[in-house]
């Protein structure tokens, strides 16, 4: 049971975290005019760098709470989230050379995870899935949108162009 009910937090962690910095970067990199293979090698440099560090981070947080027997699991299951989901937000820009079209269905494949992810948790654990969807997909609007406020800002009072 210990085991079932760390899953939720640890995915809830990895997937919503690859999520929002994943379209974070995205978004932030397009608008300063990064080019396709730019975003995916820094996409995917970020993507396991930090699914590490989140491996890491909920295995130590999880021992510090007393939970060892689960600790190892915990950091596992919000690592492999993590990276999963930063994949699956990269993946446009692996077949996509448009950079705003692949920002664009970047934000869709986001969308569809939240809306997959929400849908299968309400239905496993008998909660309503409109206010959990909601939270997670306005979060995800207001990180993108400071994300792209700090490239146009980036761009336009730094002079960076990449």
């Amino acid at each position: 049971m210990k085991m079932k009910n760390c899953f939720w937090g640890c995915a809830v962690l990895g997937m919503h975290d690859a999520i929002v910095s994943t379209i974070g970067l995205v978004v932030g990199l397009v608008s300063a005019d990064a080019t396709q293979y730019v975003i995916l090698l820094t996409g995917v440099i970020a993507a396991v760098a930090a699914g590490l560090s989140m491996t890491a981070s909920e295995y130590l947080a999880t021992r510090a709470d007393g939970r060892l027997d689960v600790a190892r699991y915990c950091g596992a299951a919000t690592g492999v989230a993590y990276i999963f989901t930063a994949a699956m937000v990269l993946m446009p820009f692996v077949f996509i050379a448009n950079s705003v079209l692949a920002m664009l269905l970047s934000y869709f494949v986001a969308i569809a995870i939240i809306f997959f992810f929400n849908y299968v948790k309400s239905k496993l654990s008998g909660e309503r899935f409109w206010p959990h969807f909601t939270e997670m997909l306005i979060i995800c609007v207001v990180v993108t949108l400071a994300a792209f406020l700090i490239g146009e800002c980036a761009k336009v009072l730094w002079g960076i162009e990449i």
